[in-house]
């Protein structure tokens, strides 16, 4: 009967350790993107998992111990699109007691990354899933216009007017994205989704310049990390590196737009310094995997003997200010320096815009006025020309010269 009774008592031990172990996904998330898909599934605590892939057809298995049934994980197969790059099909199920086994059916061999995250800003436990091809793709660069290159004109050019001898590629940087909406507005707005608007809008205008080309670093809603941002506009051997940015203040009436550059001593102040903080933490909120060593990194941001850029940067950005003076307010009347890494391309002229301060509702609400986003993108490309108007290209084209 004692014997019983033990062997009674350890049963029921073991169901409620079961039971405490089980846990609902709070919210699933799914994000294509050229380069690689993520998925993302988030938890009040974190998930244990383990994965495999299977050839003949390509899948790629993961098994989620003590993840109960929920809606959150129903609707990842519901986000799925049929123009995904690397995934046909999402199903779900229990494996066996205890265990939710997530099969990915693939269209392509894929190289899985899977990472946990912690608890930051609105999200929770995040178990990360990212799909990378197995070879990766030979970077394609955007066809360039064929015509013949401008002659320099034998008198002086009209203002406004551009005197260069090759095509200028502008790299354009729309910030954050995916799982990190970067600042958010009173009325709901969203960073994310303010600089892909301008983005688009500024290469459109920059499209329609004469030997001119804007090239986006992201064109939908995905994370890329802050160095591949950098690494992309070097692949493009972009010309100039224009990052666009709508961010929040610690109080609401802080308003006026702001143009950076790199800065290799400090900030030039300390809103420039919180400002610089707040942006370089968006690894952190959209998620990278801090185990794999990126190869670019070194490359990329501790070869910074870079004064020639940063001094160019600076000339760009003192263009890019005095044009958008005339369309909104300034934050500050000069230009301001502080460490952004979006900016740490060792060889490229590169800026980040502050368009508006987000977190004050009267910017937010002209941020997102289709009008005043064109009058926004319209001093920009009148920065850069006037710009390229006093510092004409005229050395080997960067479509052409090795990395």
């Amino acid at each position: 009967m004692l014997h019983a009774l033990l062997r009674l008592f350890l049963l029921c031990g073991l169901l409620v350790s079961g039971w405490a172990q089980a846990l609902q996904l709070t919210a699933t998330r799914l994000w294509p993107s050229p380069d690689y898909t993520r998925i993302t599934l988030e938890a009040t605590q974190p998930v244990a998992y383990k994965f495999f892939t299977l050839a003949n057809p390509d899948r790629l298995v993961i098994d989620l111990e003590g993840v109960e049934p929920s809606t959150a994980l129903d609707s990842l197969a519901v986000q799925l699109t049929p123009d995904d790059p690397y995934i046909g099909s999402i199903r779900v199920g229990m494996n066996r007691p205890g265990v939710m086994r997530l099969v990915l059916d693939l269209k392509t061999a894929i190289k899985p990354s899977m990472f946990l995250l912690p608890p930051l800003s609105q999200y929770g436990h995040r178990l990360v899933v990212d799909l990378y091809p197995a070879q990766p793709a030979t970077a394609t660069l955007p066809a360039a216009p064929t015509q013949p290159a401008v002659a320099q004109p034998s008198k002086p050019a009209k203002p406004g007017t551009l005197q260069y001898a090759r095509l200028i590629t502008v790299a354009i940087d729309a910030g954050h994205g995916g799982e990190d909406p970067g600042a958010s507005g009173a009325n709901g707005s969203r960073e994310k989704d303010i600089t892909l608007a301008l983005a688009k809008k500024l290469k459109q205008k920059l499209d329609a310049q004469e030997n001119m080309r804007g090239v986006l670093i992201r064109d939908s809603d995905y994370f890329v990390p802050l160095v591949q941002r950098v690494v992309k506009a070097r692949a493009l051997k972009a010309d100039l590196f224009l990052s666009i940015h709508a961010d929040a203040f610690i109080k609401p009436h802080a308003r006026g737009s702001s143009v950076f550059a790199l800065s290799e001593n400090g900030a030039t102040s300390a809103a420039a310094r919180w400002l610089a903080k707040k942006e370089n933490e968006a690894d952190l909120v959209g998620g990278i995997n801090i185990d794999v060593k990126d190869p670019f990194l070194k490359r990329t941001l501790i070869d910074l003997s870079q004064t020639a850029t940063i001094n160019d940067s600076l000339k760009l950005r003192h263009a890019v200010l005095k044009e958008i003076g005339g369309v909104n307010k300034l934050h500050k009347s000069y230009v301001e320096q502080a460490g952004f890494a979006v900016l740490k391309a060792p060889d490229i002229p590169s800026i980040l815009v502050e368009t508006a301060f987000i977190s004050n509702p009267e910017e937010e609400k002209r941020l997102n006025d289709p009008d005043y986003q064109d009058k926004l993108v319209d001093a920009i490309v009148d920065g850069i020309k006037a710009y390229f108007d006093k510092h004409p290209l005229t050395a080997p084209s960067r479509l052409t010269r090795n990395p």
